[in-house]
């Protein structure tokens, strides 16, 4: 077996052992390098790190190198991290929300905490995802047939929205209200969830509501569904998901 020597798994380690205090398990005898990382309450993986040749994920070469698998169930940023150098489908990993990430210096350790970060938050219990999350921008449609959004904050810097899942206090939320208009029109933070709600009609089901408060408002021009799709990739806006850095920081 021809191993590559540079690796940044000691570097893994220390920052999942500093940050969760979670141990580093060797479960396979036949494979008595491959390490993984769990959850303390509820036991999941969220994080796998094997050696595998390079030509395994399609590269050049049959060295060894070692591998991170981390999962996300944001399927937006998984389609943008496969975009990235180094980052790849979960090797023999199904569900399609696992990424493996080389550990050979082509990805950059800040890049590869944050991939961390985000798998301990998807396969952690609510109670532990609330705690350990980072703050998150969300973009979340808004539909004027129900409600007249473009007018919202004419009177007032904080009203009730409709909660979408994921999306805790500390949050950001871009609002982009669908057609006829078709753009962002609105940054907020979010102030409180979880306010019981239970409202239910035939098309329109709400069962919880969240506390935000205006920060900026855009005009109806800047970012347009066009805009959005052409430059920055984003073709659905469905129910809430997360946003491209490219986007965010001209959002901000």
């Amino acid at each position: 077996m021809k191993y590559l020597k540079k690796s940044l798994r000691n570097e893994v380690f220390k920052y999942v052992t500093e940050k969760y205090g979670s141990e580093i398990e060797y479960p396979w005898f036949k494979f008595p390098e491959y390490a993984v990382f769990r959850h303390i309450d509820n036991k999941k993986w969220f994080g796998l790190i094997m050696n595998i040749p390079y030509n395994k994920l399609g590269l050049n070469g049959d060295e060894y190198v070692d591998v991170l698998n981390v999962k996300s169930n944001d399927k937006f940023l998984i389609n943008i991290m496969l975009n990235e150098n180094g980052i790849f489908p979960g090797y023999h990993l199904s569900k399609g929300n696992w990424l493996s990430v080389l550990l050979d210096g082509t990805v950059p350790l800040e890049k590869i905490f944050a991939l961390i970060d985000e798998s301990f938050a998807s396969t952690a219990s609510k109670a532990k995802k609330i705690k350990y999350r980072e703050p998150k921008d969300w973009l979340v449609p808004a539909n004027p047939k129900y409600y007249n959004i473009e007018h919202a904050f004419d009177n007032e810097s904080v009203i009730d929205w409709k909660q979408g899942a994921g999306i805790i206090t500390g949050d950001v939320v871009y609002m982009y209200v669908t057609a006829p208009v078709s753009a962002i029109l609105y940054k907020c933070n979010v102030l409180e969830t979880d306010i019981p709600c239970n409202f239910k009609s035939d098309k329109l089901n709400v069962p919880a509501l969240m506390k935000i408060e205006l920060i900026k408002k855009y005009g109806a021009d800047e970012f347009t569904f066009e805009r959005l799709k052409d430059e920055y990739g984003i073709c659905a806006i469905r129910g809430p998901r997360g946003i491209p850095h490219s986007l965010r920081c001209k959002l901000n």
